[in-house]
């Protein structure tokens, strides 16, 4: 277990160094304020008309960081500052979650994947850890027998949450990546707006590859647990 706490502690500490980064450059590029004038809710609604999507509400969110593009309701949720501002950090939010509708648009493999997983993981998630180290104390206290089999079903749980945060990853970055040909394409920023919306979009997809890499760890750690001690 001390090993599990050294793995999660590191992960722990990666992940706040990128999510602390991406804070800073979000932060920043809040300065460089669009020649265009133009509010990340009105980013988005152009992106959406240029895409020929009218059936998708662009609506403003609570909080902050907590854009997000609903597929049930189709509406594209902005974070209050992202839905008012005017700078190159809510430009490329707005088009980035945009992006999903696009890809939900024209159906996405990669999206539509993740969209059927997501009703197991949220079920599955919270319970899988505690299925693990229940199974493999069980197993410790009374031989293999039920324990075994306990640990092995929660490694299960545990792999779908994993297998979920990969293919999370060529779905933000294709949204990223759509988000950033319109923003250039249709001339909507300067170069210096383009490379700071650039720049930002950058270090969001990192948040999610951290995630995924820290689940990955996580799985091989309790795999190793559960079939390595095993005779």
């Amino acid at each position: 277990m001390f090993g599990y706490y050294i793995l999660i502690g590191a992960i722990a500490l990666v992940s706040w160094l990128v999510s602390n980064q991406l804070k800073k450059k979000f932060a920043h590029y809040s300065k460089v304020q669009l020649r265009n004038g133009m509010s990340g809710a009105e980013i988005a609604q152009k992106m959406l008309a240029d895409n020929g999507i009218y059936d998708v509400e662009v609506i403003s969110t609570p909080g902050k960081l907590t854009d997000h593009y609903n597929p049930k309701n189709k509406t594209v949720n902005l974070s209050e500052a992202v839905y008012n501002q005017r700078n190159a950090a809510a430009a490329a939010v707005a088009a980035h979650e945009c992006g999903h509708a696009v890809q939900h648009a024209k159906a996405y493999s990669w999206l539509q994947l993740r969209s059927q997983l997501v009703p197991v993981v949220s079920v599955t998630s919270g319970m899988s850890q505690w299925l693990v180290i229940g199974g493999l104390v069980l197993g410790a206290a009374a031989g293999l027998g039920l324990g075994y089999w306990v640990a092995v079903a929660g490694l299960g749980m545990m792999g779908a949450a994993t297998l979920f945060s990969f293919i999370t990853l060529p779905v933000e970055y294709d949204a990223s990546n759509r988000a950033l040909a319109w923003l250039k394409n249709k001339n909507m920023v300067t170069p210096e707006e383009y490379k700071g919306s650039e720049d930002a979009l950058k270090w969001a997809a990192r948040t999610y590859l951290v995630a995924a890499i820290g689940a990955l760890a996580s799985l091989l750690y309790w795999a190793l647990q559960i079939f390595g001690g095993r005779d």
